[in-house]
């Protein structure tokens, strides 16, 4: 059993060995697959003989019984507060204040003060209690004097460790800090909410707290939730403090715990207002939200004599940012119509001045945010700006909503082409059909048109696309067949050869496949794929114009919302006045034969290509695997039937072998074909 026992605790202490590197140094000494081997070995260990399961175990941190209520717990030394700077002056008086104190006091080099400085965190704070280096309790702050205990939640962030690292840790020690949500797992955790039809959180603070004061803990540790620490509470006398606060920190994250890398010791009022700049400057592309920086008088012996005011210490300030998050009014509401044909809502608001700059707009979104946030025009709300974000409305301020002001609802159609406007069902965009006409969407449907698998124009880049619409001479894609020699050449960084390239590709471009023509139209969710089925199944473009929603329903791979795109699309008199043109200006195919099902003899047949293939190119296999009525797709999942591996085929291959698909070599598909 003592061999046993050696091996579990040789394993725990590897595994927190590389928390500590991972979490604390951002330094990972081994892969992922690495520790989850050295994590899943000791969990089969424990799974034999739970009698040896303890506390400190890294794979105890999440599992319990989900708990009726949070008990509450007092705090043996105060949470207090922090006092607020909100400008640069209100600071200066505050290094002015214990200046004059401690001169009073005696000290007198206290002209510079040195200052331990760090970003303020826009989380929720807590109290971590470890007993002969074990994590005992978690506890929020509250009130400052109790909060509540959340050790079961507090176990399943990775960033805390169960277990303090080194020989010499206090016998009682208590650390506090700041539970945060960094913004990518503030966002991936909002569409999770969002498809859920779930309400949404404000900003990544609310999300920490209220992932924090789950009941279950499971929830917890399924929410991206991180720590950093910013001191200490109690402490056993067995263990001397150094001098300063930034030494205790330096000594906390030999003990394990992860401190902000942004904090630094600066020196009097330069040092801090060029620290507090630099944090500003980088505030934006920090992977957490701060609202400001802390300053704390990094000598304990000044702290001291500095002593406490009320709920806040002396020796402490916040300086914040400007404010991300202020209220105003919304004037009304217009629509925007982007280059892919969304309809987007967007908030006219009495200017307002919130994260640094005046703020006028803010996008809604969609008609389901709309009604979520139950906004409506004359409504005061919230308003939330963070660096380049677009603002966003957070919420409405019902109780200063006046009288019962009508709700809002998307157009029927178009503001800008007057073409309709579909809602598919299971989409929340709401899109303008006029994809070919539409000005709003012109520069998008004129680059897609132009692409390679589309009519294939080669030259004509998304820049030239943009002069060339900027300047008035194109419009919609029927234009470029009207270009002449002498606009393109005078044309910025273009000329008399790169005319005739440009003249030459058009000319080329008219003689194409009737999928090609499909595809180039842009016509919302027809594909590659769907424009070929469709280019089989109708003989010929007047035919495809006049389908009706059931016909197309019963071709192989159209559901309910492509076959809906499709006849709203050739319904609009603008999309079919391009098409005639188009057709005018000499573009034209070959008719395509139908083929039918018993022709095919894959069809039904599910494929997926990977790998380098020797005589010939994947896309000229994925063409010749479709004229057979094989689908082509790009994934392997459990619907795949083959897989065709050529040289090098990577990660395909594994999955495939996982999900039991066949694999073919080269020659096997070619003998398939």
């Amino acid at each position: 059993m003592s061999e046993l026992l050696d091996k579990i605790n040789r394993l725990k202490d590897e595994l927190n060995h590389h928390n500590y590197q991972y979490y604390v140094l951002d330094n990972p000494e081994i892969s992922d697959s690495a520790y989850d081997k050295l994590l899943r070995e000791l969990q089969e260990i424990e799974a034999k003989h739970p009698e040896l399961v303890t506390p400190d175990s890294p794979t105890q941190r999440v599992g319990a019984t989900p708990l009726t209520e949070f008990n509450t717990v007092k705090h043996e030394i105060p949470m207090l507060s922090l006092a607020n700077a909100f400008s640069a002056e209100e600071f200066s008086e505050f290094n002015q204040r214990i200046t004059d104190l401690l001169k009073k006091s005696g000290v007198h080099s206290a002209n510079d003060i040195k200052y331990a400085a760090e970003p303020k965190l826009d989380g929720l704070a807590i109290s971590l209690l470890y007993e002969e280096g074990i994590l005992v309790r978690g506890a929020t702050r509250g009130d400052g004097s109790s909060g509540e205990d959340v050790t079961q939640n507090i176990r399943t962030i990775e960033t805390i460790p169960l277990k303090l690292l080194g020989k010499k840790v206090p016998s009682r020690l208590e650390v506090r800090g700041e539970v945060i949500m960094d913004k990518e797992g503030f966002e991936e955790l909002n569409n999770i909410q969002r498809k859920n039809n779930e309400k949404l959180f404000a900003n990544p603070r609310n999300a920490a707290a209220g992932s924090l004061r789950q009941l279950d803990s499971r929830i917890t540790a399924a929410r991206p939730l991180s720590f950093f620490c910013y001191g200490i509470g109690i402490i056993s006398d067995d263990i001397t403090l150094p001098a300063t606060h930034s030494k205790i920190m330096a000594l906390l994250k030999s003990w394990g715990m992860r401190i902000n890398p942004e904090s630094k010791v600066v020196t009097g009022i330069n040092g801090a207002d060029q620290y507090y700049t630099r944090l500003f400057n980088k505030r934006e592309s920090l992977e957490y939200e701060i609202d400001g920086i802390v300053y704390k008088v990094n000598s304990l012996e000044y702290q001291k004599i500095l002593g406490f005011v009320a709920r806040a210490p002396r020796w402490a300030i916040a300086r914040k940012f400007p404010a991300h998050e202020e209220m105003t009014k919304v004037l009304g509401i217009d629509i925007q119509v982007g280059r892919t044909g969304a309809l987007t809502p967007v908030a006219r608001l009495e200017p307002v001045f919130v994260g640094g700059v005046t703020v006028s707009n803010a996008t809604l979104h969609n008609q389901d945010e709309i009604e979520r946030l139950d906004i409506r025009v004359g409504d005061t709300v919230v308003i939330r700006r963070a660096g380049d974000v677009i603002p966003q409305v957070v919420n409405v301020v019902l109780s200063k909503r006046e009288g019962k002001p009508r709700k809002f609802k998307m157009p029927t159609h178009c503001p800008v082409c007057g073409s309709v406007a579909v809602r598919n069902e299971n989409e929340a965009v709401t899109r303008c059909s006029g994809g070919l006409f539409c000005e709003a969407q012109g520069k998008q449907a004129i680059i897609h048109f132009a692409s390679r698998k589309a009519m294939n124009i080669d030259g004509l880049g998304d820049r030239l696309v943009e002069l060339l619409v900027d300047k008035g001479l194109v419009k919609t894609s029927a234009d470029l067949y009207s270009l002449t020699h002498e606009q393109i050449a005078n044309l910025e960084r273009m000329g008399d050869k790169s005319a005739e390239k440009l003249l030459k590709a058009l000319s080329q471009s008219k003689q194409t496949t009737f999928a090609r023509f499909i595809f180039a139209m842009g016509i919302h969710d027809v594909g590659e794929t769907t424009a070929k089925t469709l280019a089989e199944h109708f003989q010929s473009l007047e035919e495809l114009e006049s389908a009706s929603f059931e016909e197309l329903l019963s071709i192989r791979d159209v559901g309910p919302v492509v076959a809906n795109n499709v006849t709203t699309f050739f319904k609009q008199k603008h999309n079919r006045e391009v098409i005639d043109a188009l057709l005018r200006a000499g573009i034209h195919w070959p008719k395509t034969p139908s083929v039918s099902a018993q022709a095919q003899t894959l069809f039904g047949k599910t494929f997926v290509i990977t790998g380098t293939l020797s005589d010939m190119s994947r896309d000229e296999a994925k063409q010749a695997l479709q004229a057979l009525g094989a689908k082509v797709t790009g994934s392997v999942s459990k619907k795949t039937d083959y897989l065709v591996a050529g040289e090098n085929p990577g990660s395909k291959v594994d999955k495939a072998k996982q999900l039991g698909v066949e694999i073919l070599s080269e020659m096997q598909m070619k003998a398939l074909l």
